[in-house]
């Protein structure tokens, strides 16, 4: 990737015609003064890549913004993205395209990277960061719909209701009791009381089940809740046991042989997390046995690239077999998939790749320094905004204000975070040839990784 870019931004004034733009809008200062925004100098515009099914209200308020929106609903390749990227500075994405150092070094343009979605873990963070590129998400917009889910398949697993339904609709009536059972009395063990975990807890209570959860933390609990010391603790008292961790190596097949066995007899399991953290061959093992009495899977470790792909074994080796037991609960990755999710979750990665292209906040960033300014407005019309990315070594703030010197420097702040920092300038009194002399001067500097400049 090239290791500087220069950018200068034009004056323009967002319509407040969507929740995204109103957003953006609140960061104006107190005069309602019109903030400016982002233009690359080589081609007048920002570009933006947008794939999958992202919120249509997202990708218009990107369009309202004055930045040039592509947008594809499918997912693409590693191939294909290395061929499409190249001409843009942004892409947003969801779970299934994968945005890997190959892609990356492939975009020498790129200043941002949006995943419309909860997880960050399919796109390569030490590589964008290396290369100068903030990568945003949305962690907790989808919370609720999560939580509403697995109050579902409680309700679906302890009445066997898949299996009853697939059986009428087959002409089969089978009505029975036994097995079946009501959710009041029963415990819920919650493995990761975060937003999910502790929003789940307040749902679970409400019909009159027992909580108790377990966190790598100490987390006050909401309600009755309690926390218990250890995983098996929780696995030898739990009717459900519910996941909601993030994918990381201390969470791969946090579930498998071992703890399905200190599993109560009868129990059953929902994992709505992420793919990896079940040993999915040990869970068939369990369900076959008879040792669990039913489960609950909306991720998995592979998962099909579009809609309408086939799940299949070639695909996951134990799918077949898996879709044959009984009163198993199988969902294409559906946890957050409400619109009232996609939207807030539109609005929040919209917002962050917004502020961050027009103002070159990090706010928010999962790879990144989060480094904030409030916007230059129309009226400070000699003021430009130095907005630099480099490596974290002794010695580059000198070599920065060296080179600020002549001018007055009106605001700075900068962070760091492992090897990459970032550093945000506001200096006054600038003109178009003090553009250019100081983008050589930082372009010289040996710690250079990505320099703009809004102007």
């Amino acid at each position: 990737m090239s290791s500087n870019s220069a950018y200068v931004a034009a004056s323009a004034t967002p319509a407040p015609a969507l929740s995204v733009q109103e957003q953006i809008l609140r960061r104006r200062p107190v005069q309602d003064a019109a903030p400016r925004f982002l233009q690359p100098v080589e081609n007048g515009g920002v570009r933006l890549l947008i794939l999958e099914n992202i919120s249509q209200q997202a990708v218009s308020a990107f369009r309202t913004l004055g930045f040039h929106v592509d947008h594809y609903t499918t997912a693409m390749s590693e191939k294909e993205l290395v061929e499409k990227i190249p001409s843009y500075h942004a892409i947003g994405i969801r779970s299934k395209t994968k945005i890997t150092s190959k892609v990356i070094a492939a975009a020498p343009k790129l200043l941002a990277i949006g995943c419309f979605c909860i997880g960050t873990n399919q796109v390569d963070l030490n590589a964008a960061a290396a290369a100068g590129i903030p990568v945003f998400n949305s962690p907790f917009s989808n919370s609720r719909s999560v939580a509403e889910l697995v109050m579902g398949e409680l309700v679906a697993l302890s009445r066997q209701l898949f299996d009853r339904s697939y059986e009428l609709r087959n002409g089969i009536w089978n009505k029975q009791s036994k097995g079946c059972w009501e959710l009041r009395g029963k415990t819920l063990g919650i493995i990761g009381y975060g937003h999910i975990g502790s929003q789940l807890s307040v749902l679970a209570e409400a019909f009159g089940i027992r909580v108790l959860f377990y966190d790598v933390i100490n987390i006050m609990p909401l309600g009755s809740a309690r926390q218990v010391p250890t995983l098996t603790a929780l696995l030898s008292e739990a009717d459900f046991v519910t996941l909601h961790v993030p994918e990381l190596p201390e969470t791969t097949n946090l579930i498998s042989t071992q703890q399905l066995k200190e599993m109560k007899k009868g129990s059953y399991l929902i994992n709505n997390a992420r793919g990896k953290v079940v040993d999915i061959p040990a869970l068939v093992e369990a369900l076959k046995s008879g040792h669990l009495a039913g489960a609950a899977i909306d991720v998995f470790p592979s998962e099909p690239g579009s809609n309408g792909a086939p799940f299949d074994d070639k695909l996951n080796p134990w799918a077949s077999e898996l879709r044959g037991l009984h009163n198993v609960i199988l969902t294409p990755h559906i946890g957050g998939s409400t619109e009232e999710a996609q939207r807030m979750i539109g609005d929040e990665v919209a917002q962050a790749l917004s502020s961050y292209l027009g103002y070159g906040s990090t706010l928010g960033a999962v790879n990144f320094p989060e480094v904030d300014l409030r916007a230059i407005t129309a009226e400070q019309g000699t003021q430009i905004r130095i907005c630099h990315v480099h490596r974290n070594k002794p010695g580059v703030l000198r070599q920065i204000n060296e080179a600020l010197s002549p001018y007055n420097v009106e605001k700075q702040y900068s962070d760091s975070k492992g090897e990459i920092a970032y550093l945000m300038a506001d200096i006054a009194g600038v003109g178009k040839a003090d553009v250019s002399k100081l983008q050589e001067l930082i372009d010289a500097t040996d710690a250079n990784i990505l320099t703009r400049f809004l102007a």
